[in-house]
């Protein structure tokens, strides 16, 4: 079998381990309501499959630069979940999505032209949730969560898209280096996906509540990428990437458990 074969192959055995991922979680996502679904939603499923794949073709020093560049593009993502949530309440789906999408990638821009450092990183996060975080509070309830019908295009978009990802960060990271590919790892393919299916479906109030309460999530996805550069470094890629598993699951489960007792207290 020739290399160029071979990688094909390989490639897209990747593609679809990424896209079975994505189909279940997105069935989780739609049958949960938006607290829970933005919980599922904020788990690694685009960039946790992108960054396994990285490890496996480049050294634990690349991974962890990586990581590196990805700490504050997760800044970026709270900045485009706002951006939605915000004009999701009274313009259309292109409106809405398209301008959440410009901001991010302008963000991400300015942010490839810095050199990071973690507590830099860190610092950034921390800012950006400060600010966002509390704009986004009205949007995160809606009085009623309206029933998804989900068509036969769903499942295989997001599976399509979040694949497409995987395959960009894959095949590119040996040209582009480990900064810009950190940078596409965390590129917001599902709340991209979330958007485009729900938006049209449900209106822009009820998947904004989504979007929003997902901003709970990506602190601990923040938290996640910041334990996966200290601790490939140390460990070596294989401990580092299931400790930032742990972290971002661990994280999600303690807002899930509060949820409920908030909820049993009322």
């Amino acid at each position: 079998m020739s290399l160029e074969l071979s990688f094909l192959l390989i490639l897209l055995f990747r593609m679809a381990i990424t896209a079975a991922f994505v189909v279940s979680a997105s069935i989780i996502t739609e049958r949960s309501g938006p607290v829970i679904g933005a919980l599922v939603a904020t788990l690694p499923i685009s960039a946790g499959p992108s960054y396994v794949f990285l490890a496996l073709d480049h050294d634990a020093a690349f991974v962890a630069e990586g990581a590196l560049a990805s700490l504050p593009i997760n800044a970026a993502t709270i900045f485009l979940a706002l951006t939605y949530a915000a004009l999701a309440q009274r313009f259309s789906l292109w409106i809405s999505a398209g301008v959440a999408i410009a901001v991010w990638l302008m963000l991400a821009t300015v942010i490839r032209h810095f050199e990071w450092t973690l507590l830099a990183g860190l610092i950034v996060n921390v800012i950006t949730f400060a600010i966002c975080v509390p704009l986004m509070l009205p949007y995160m309830r809606v009085r009623k969560m309206p029933v998804i019908m989900r068509r036969w295009y769903d499942i295989p978009l997001r599976a399509g898209l979040v694949a497409t990802l995987v395959a960009t960060v894959v095949a590119t990271s040996g040209w582009v280096g480990p900064k810009i590919s950190g940078i596409m790892a965390l590129f917001p393919i599902v709340f991209t996906s979330l958007m485009l299916i729900l938006h049209p479906r449900i209106g822009g109030p009820p998947t904004a509540a989504v979007i929003s309460n997902g901003a709970w999530g990506l602190m601990g996805f923040g938290l996640a990428v910041a334990v996966m550069h200290g601790a490939v470094l140390q460990f070596g890629s294989a401990i580092g990437l299931s400790l930032a598993l742990a972290t971002c699951v661990g994280w999600n489960l303690s807002l899930w458990w509060n949820g409920r007792r908030k909820a049993a207290r009322a």
